[in-house]
């Protein structure tokens, strides 16, 4: 992902598959708590459907839009763990491996590590790092 894009201002942003079929908008972005890097997004898929967690990594912002490296369909079928609240060091590997993307750095014996944050919806501004 572009390192230079204020993970706030990716809120709002459509977000469009690896063929470029519109996925939804991103409703919030999840950070790592040991480094401040944005690591997932949370995709509202629809007025009615619930936000489906993509990786950031191989995700690029191209002319204002997120672009998600994965099949729609992929995405839908990930995991569903609600928006709102940390991810757990467990759920994030579920994520990994929905995804087939191998960890970063190697699991920590804190789970501090990979306790991931999120930077809220704009009604309710959260402190970044």
């Amino acid at each position: 992902m572009q390192t230079d894009i204020d993970p706030r201002n990716l809120i709002g942003r459509k977000a469009f598959d690896r063929e470029g079929t519109r996925l939804g908008t991103v409703d919030e972005v999840y950070l790592d708590d040991a480094t401040g890097v944005p690591e997932w997004a949370a995709i509202r898929t629809g007025l009615f459907s619930r936000d489906a967690f993509v990786p950031l990594e191989p995700s690029e912002v191209i002319e204002g839009a997120l672009r998600v490296p994965f099949d729609r369909a992929l995405i839908r079928d990930a995991p569903d763990f609600g928006v709102g609240r940390h991810l757990s060091p467990e759920q994030e590997l579920q994520l990994y491996h929905h995804y087939g993307l191998d960890l970063a750095s190697p699991p920590s014996p804190t789970p501090a590590h990979h306790d991931f944050g999120h930077v809220a919806t704009p009604e309710a501004p959260r402190d970044i790092p």
